[in-house]
């Protein structure tokens, strides 16, 4: 049995993101209170993996969970290559997309009860998805406590090194929002910082294609 949706959760929701994952295309920002927008990359999220998204699949062992996996074209990818991957995501338009092109996903939380809880040997937060919540210790920690003991943790970061927990919304740029909720963004410093906390410990940390990627392990 899962939770009620937490008031993030149903903001993902909102018409703007679930009718840009319908047409694959933006564009579509996070806004916050001062005007200042983050875009966001529907288009490259609804291709085929690119050569950044290869750096991340080929890090990946053993079973594989892909939280805020969106339309899937990592669980997809790594079912391809003959992982078991199950992608997470609160939006039902992008578990629906996963799940049409042949992943598997579930329309949850993270912080939800989740299948094979503890015995994940990799887990996934790409494209941004560390700032779940807006509160990546919690983030980290749970994590934590998805992965195996010997499980790695695969984390998309910002370019630059920026911390930053902040209120946004989903924008269309054409007068289209949902509700606000809380994000986080983090570069390589600071993630590890709270990872350290959180009981993990940096194994890697790599740059493809301009994104930045940090590899934990338990």
């Amino acid at each position: 049995m899962t939770t009620e949706l937490t008031e993030p959760a149903l903001a993902w929701r909102a018409d703007p993101y679930a009718e840009a994952l319908r047409s694959g295309r933006g564009p579509l920002y996070l806004r916050r209170g001062d005007g200042w927008l983050l875009p966001l990359e529907v288009e490259r999220w609804c291709s085929e993996p690119d050569a950044a998204d290869a750096t991340v699949l080929d890090r990946c062992d053993g079973p594989v969970l892909d939280i805020g996996c969106g339309p899937g074209r990592l669980v997809t990818a790594l079912a391809a290559r003959g992982h078991r991957a199950l992608g997470v995501d609160v939006t039902p338009e992008a578990v629906d997309r996963t799940v049409r092109a042949g992943g598997s996903a579930l329309c949850r939380s993270v912080f939800d009860p989740l299948p094979r809880e503890g015995r994940w040997d990799t887990v996934l937060l790409i494209d941004g998805n560390i700032g779940i919540g807006g509160d990546p210790a919690a983030l980290l920690r749970r994590a934590a406590r998805l992965a195996s003991p010997t499980g790695c943790l695969l984390v998309e970061v910002a370019t630059t090194e920026v911390d930053e927990r902040v209120e946004v919304h989903v924008d269309d740029g054409r007068g289209g929002h949902g509700t606000a909720f809380r994000w986080a963004r983090l570069g390589t410093r600071a993630l590890c910082a709270e990872a350290h906390e959180a009981g993990w410990t940096r194994a890697v940390a790599w740059q493809a294609a301009d994104r930045s990627f940090v590899g934990l392990r338990r």
